[in-house]
């Protein structure tokens, strides 16, 4: 139920995302979800792609910093209240969430799937599963259409 995510750092300057989805396109590997945290200087890049360990090897050779992480893809249902309860669950079994962001996947619903990386992984998945939250294997976050 993990997914490797990997994150990048760069510079706040212009050509960087370029450059380093470059060696990931060249490499025909499929970013299947994208966020971008900056400041003034520079920025952490994260990616879940479809051959995570292949992307993190050509990055590092073409002189990126890239740390691997394992988060995992949560599908939250479509209703009021969706987030609240996911992030209620979590906290009330001492769970921290340390960050989220949401991509959409192509041939699937249109609901936006959601990354998050908490303090406790496993302990996150079982929760949320236990709950009726819908966690994403791997396989259907890497597969390419």
């Amino acid at each position: 139920m993990l997914i490797k995510q990997l994150s990048i750092f760069i510079e706040n300057k212009k050509g960087h995302l370029a450059s380093i989805t470059k060696v990931i396109c060249d490499a025909g590997i499929d970013i299947r979800a994208i966020s971008v945290f900056d400041s003034s200087e520079f920025g952490i890049l994260r990616l879940v792609v479809n051959d995570p360990y292949k992307a993190a090897e050509l990055l590092k050779e073409a002189g990126h910093v890239a740390k691997m992480t394992d988060v995992l893809a949560v599908e939250p249902e479509d209703r009021i209240g969706a987030m609240y309860r996911i992030f209620d669950t979590l906290s009330e079994n001492d769970i921290n969430v340390e960050y989220v962001y949401s991509f959409v996947m192509r041939n699937q619903s249109a609901m936006p799937l959601v990354i998050m990386k908490t303090n406790d992984q496993e302990k996150a998945i079982e929760v949320l599963k236990n709950s009726g939250v819908i966690v994403l294997p791997k396989e259907d976050v890497y597969q390419v259409d």
